[in-house]
């Protein structure tokens, strides 16, 4: 009988420790969750502004074959947009990458090679991104201080290896896959992933920015474009 009663006080000693456990790591939780979440690294979706503003943002890894047609179309409704660029690219089409510093639109960079920076350690990703920062200042005489990491990928790793050098990295907040109805055109490609600045509105400095393909939106008709910069400008009204 006493052997009975020790270990069952054992045990209710026990459930108590257990319940007091539960308890604190109940209470603290969410602070738990908060600090973990709060340490990650993240790259730049979105400033806040007081005007309202769009930023517009286009990647280029592949041909080139819209992108004089792409700077013409922008330049007739007086929009700068951002260009991310692989180093491979501009190896192989200078011309268009200084066409478009020329037309003053940024062009930042999109890694070397498209490669998949999460695979990579950090001196792989600062090696491939200082590559392209070489090429892209080569053309333009200008080193980007934005890149865009290839398929929106991204760690800890990447953001922390990224801004060791002196960089931000971009995102995007709003994709042409998913169009809004508030900005959407009759007509307009599924993938054209295109929306307007107001004014010159920087990526480092848009209230909502938007990532781009050149081929879509220069396939996109000019009724659609007109439709949809109308409706863009009523949507960025005061």
């Amino acid at each position: 009988m006493k052997l009975f009663l020790i270990k069952r006080k054992m045990l209710a000693a026990a459930a108590c420790l257990l319940a007091a456990a539960a308890m604190l790591y109940a209470v603290n939780y969410p602070s738990l969750m908060g600090a973990a979440a709060a340490s990650r690294q993240l790259p730049i979706y979105c400033v806040q502004r007081d005007q309202k503003m769009v930023s517009i943002s286009f990647d280029a890894a592949w041909g080139n074959e819209d992108t004089q047609q792409l700077i013409d179309i922008l330049a007739q409704y007086n929009v700068k947009a951002t260009f991310f660029v692989v180093g491979e690219w501009v190896d192989k089409y200078p011309e268009s990458v200084k066409a478009l510093f020329d037309a003053g639109h940024e062009v930042m960079n999109h890694s070397n090679d498209h490669a998949h920076y999460s695979r990579l350690s950090r001196e792989e990703i600062i090696a491939d991104v200082e590559a392209c920062n070489d090429k892209i200042q080569a053309v333009t005489g200008v080193r980007p201080s934005l890149i865009r990491p290839p398929y929106g990928e991204y760690d800890d790793n990447v953001i922390t290896a990224i801004r060791s050098i002196g960089m931000e990295p971009i995102q995007w907040d709003v994709d042409g896959s998913q169009t809004d109805s508030k900005v959407a055109a009759p007509g307009l490609p599924r993938r054209s992933y295109f929306l307007m600045t107001a004014g010159k509105a920087l990526m480092r400095q848009a209230k909502m920015t938007a990532r781009g393909g050149h081929a879509a939106y220069a396939a996109c008709p000019p009724a659609c474009r007109n439709s949809l910069f109308d409706r863009l400008r009523h949507f960025l009204k005061p």
